[in-house]
């Protein structure tokens, strides 16, 4: 069986390296050595004689093309510099996407700027337990000893802060306490083991397990709300670490909390030895994902090939995940990527051999575990081509990141305005990332009051001409434009001054919204939009040109799709690219008339999804010479276009809104009746915004 094929995708795909550290200055204190090796101390100097740093050194030589000898590699990296090094180590490496853990404290570390230098996108991670400790070297607010109450409060709104900074955060508990975590730990307990850490002296470190379960906690709550991932490291690590207690079977108390069931997890490491332990738990549970960096390549060819194949016995492949683990020097990034690929295609080869999978799926999978795994959880949206052939490799784009793709000329920064019109500014690329990101773009208070028939402000709005505000681009929504392929769009909240949001942001209202349910009542608020309008064709009609409705058939006529199909396949490959779910699609009882049903999500995000859904469809129509249009009452004598909304508010993962038997009166629970009585109570103000146009009361 040939697998040349499989080995030409696997030694040329683009990684995306999904949990890494920051590299050091050559001056640092850091010893090179210990790049190979997690023992420290006297135990450190038996590290030569490990197979893995045998093997590891001559693969530094040969790229280096020097003598395979410690001190031949090191007298190279002083003469060549960082700089060169580094770019010798990443062109080989060939990582397009780097996710970097910036909380393990390295003597002279590089920032995460310095390394957007190496890859096209740098994501940073954090490590809430040093969020913790930074926090508890400082003084309190008041001056006062820290109590659990302004500790968490400060701790809390840290993350928030953080959290359009981040692609996820991550614990080391199993460094500390271990993974046993209690999902109930007493406020009482954490209160004591602050105390008791206090104690100790600064620099703060924490190890009280009952607030390292408390912080644990906390941050889950704030990671299910804004959606973030957290990686847990799991398995071994350097002898600060207890291995009984880092076996990630551990974590069950946690993963069987239902206030937790939309939480995701990665263990990291690939829990090694508990590697048959991580795949079952990524087997059984949803929520649960793997990472096999530092396995590879500390490990000798037979242990990392051994704790890939345990990984892979139950964990779904779309669940596995590569990632180097690199610090301190460009090299731990080289050896991570040369040592997966290899350790990769001898699996892979061995599951086509024993007819696992074909070669063809094998191809996937190595996709897959090396670019699109990662890309899908983190967020980081990258777009794929199929391989053509050996000679036409598939290449990767980075879609959304803090470094573009070079022929991005223009960005679209978008706002909606009151009366619900979708306007936007558009600024050439470079003004954009020089300037617009840091003090966004200048507005004047009017554009927030124009009606939707006159591009003026409404009368007794006290919205003019006079007076700015600054659109501030949010770069969690940054996206390459799908059917304009050299521009991307963003949305943009309303600010006072950078930093200061104005009150009539409507961003910013939801998230005041989000936030108070969240606070005072811990519920989440969830939408999902079904989305109706129509789709118009050009017709010549003695000479004048009219837009009548594409189609005439009933509700839910298969011969309506048939006549947009080709429109409705672009929309939603481009909508994927977007990273929004589409539930279902069907012909509406209008002449011409159709509705896009999308999932449901937290409802900043659903918004956000309103806004972008409407766009691509409005684009990819014009694009096959249609016209969308989501107007509320396009005929008088046929049905109007809704854009319905469906709420729910979720508490520890569950839908609370219905009742948990049957005594009550509508099949509501008390949570959802208030919230239906606030509705109705407030109908008339509500609409103000939900029907702002005159169009819709016909």
């Amino acid at each position: 069986m040939e697998f040349e094929e499989l080995r030409e995708v696997v030694e040329n795909i683009e990684l995306v390296d999904g949990h890494a550290h920051n590299i050091v200055s050559l001056d640092s204190s850091f010893p090179f050595i210990q790049s190979f090796s997690e023992a420290t101390g006297p135990a450190l100097s038996y590290a030569p004689y490990s197979l893995s740093f045998k093997r590891n050194l001559k693969n530094i030589a040969e790229l280096y093309g020097c003598d395979s000898s410690l001190q031949a590699v090191e007298e190279y990296r002083r003469a060549a510099g960082l700089q060169s090094i580094c770019s010798i180590c990443f062109e080989a490496a060939n990582i397009s996407a780097v996710l970097i853990d910036d909380g393990l404290k390295l003597d002279k570390k590089h920032g995460l700027d310095w390394h957007k230098s190496l890859v096209p996108f740098v994501g940073r991670i954090l490590r809430i337990e040093r969020l913790a400790e930074e926090i508890l070297d400082q003084a309190s607010p008041d001056g006062s000893i820290w109590t659990l109450d302004v500790f968490i409060e400060t701790f809390l709104k840290q993350l928030r802060s953080a959290a359009n900074k981040i692609v996820g955060l991550k614990s080391i508990a199993a460094y500390r306490s271990g993974l046993e975590i209690n999902p109930h730990v007493t406020k009482k307990d954490a209160e004591e083991g602050l105390a008791e850490d206090l104690r100790s002296g600064k620099p703060v470190r924490i190890t009280n397990k009952s607030l390292i379960d408390y912080i644990f906690i906390s941050s889950l709550e704030v990671a299910q709300f804004l959606d973030l991932p957290l990686q847990i490291h799991t398995g071994f690590g350097d002898k600060d670490l207890d291995l009984r207690l880092s076996n990630p079977l551990h974590l069950r108390a946690i993963l069987e909390d239902k206030r937790f069931s939309k939480c995701r997890f990665v263990l990291l490491h690939a829990s090694y030895p508990f590697s048959k332990e991580a795949s079952y738990l990524a087997y059984v549970y949803p929520q649960v994902y793997l990472d096999f960096g530092l396995a590879i390549p500390k490990l000798s060819v037979q242990g990392m090939i051994s704790s890939i194949k345990e990984l892979l016995e139950l964990a779904p492949t779309k669940k596995v995940m590569f990632s180097t683990d690199a610090y301190a020097s460009p090299e731990t990034y080289f050896l991570g990527a040369k040592r997966a690929r290899e350790v990769v295609f001898s699996v892979l080869r061995d599951t086509c051999i024993d007819e696992d999978l074909s070669v063809g799926e094998a191809i996937e999978v190595a996709k897959d575990i090396f670019a699109l795994n990662a890309a899908q959880f983190y967020k980081i949206n990258l777009g794929v081509k199929d391989f053509a052939s050996k000679d036409d490799m598939h290449q990767i784009y980075l879609k959304k990141s803090d470094a573009f793709e070079s022929d991005v000329s223009l960005i679209r920064v978008i706002w909606v305005d009151a009366s619900g019109q979708h306007r936007c500014r558009v600024v050439p690329v470079k003004r954009f990332n020089d300037i617009v990101t840091k003090y966004g773009v200048g507005l004047t208070f009017a554009c927030m009051g124009m009606t939707s028939a006159v591009d003026g402000p409404a009368d007794g709005t006290n919205l003019s001409g006079t007076g700015e505000i600054r659109l501030m681009p949010d770069l969690s929504t940054r996206w390459r434009i799908p059917w304009q392929k050299q521009e991307e769009m963003i949305m943009a909240d309303m600010h006072l001054k950078p930093g200061e949001p104005w009150e009539y942001c409507p961003r910013e209202a939801l998230r005041k919204v989000s936030r108070l349910l969240k606070e005072e009542f811990n519920l989440v608020l969830n939408a999902g939009f079904e989305i109706e309008f129509y789709l118009l064709k050009s017709v010549l009609r003695e000479g004048k040109e009219e837009w009548v409705p594409i189609d005439f058939t009933p509700y839910c006529s298969t011969a309506a799709y048939d006549a947009v199909s080709p429109v409705f396949q672009e929309v939603l490959a481009d909508l994927h690219s977007l990273n929004i779910s589409v539930e279902q699609l069907h012909a509406e009882a209008g002449k011409g008339q159709f509705e896009i049903a999308l999932g449901h999500t937290v409802a900043t995000k659903a918004a956000d999804n309103l806004i972008f859904t409407r766009e691509v469809v409005r684009a990819v129509a014009r694009k096959h010479g249609l016209l969308a249009t989501f107007v509320p009452k396009f005929a008088l004598d046929d049905i109007g276009s809704g854009s319905h909304v469906h709420l729910s508010l979720w508490q520890n993962g569950e839908n609370v809104f219905m009742a948990s038997d049957s005594s009550s009166k509508h099949g509501m629970s008390s949570v959802g009746e208030k919230f239906m009585a606030g509705v109705l109570h407030h109908l008339s103000s509500i609409l103000a915004f939900t029907a702002p146009v005159p169009n819709r009361l016909l």
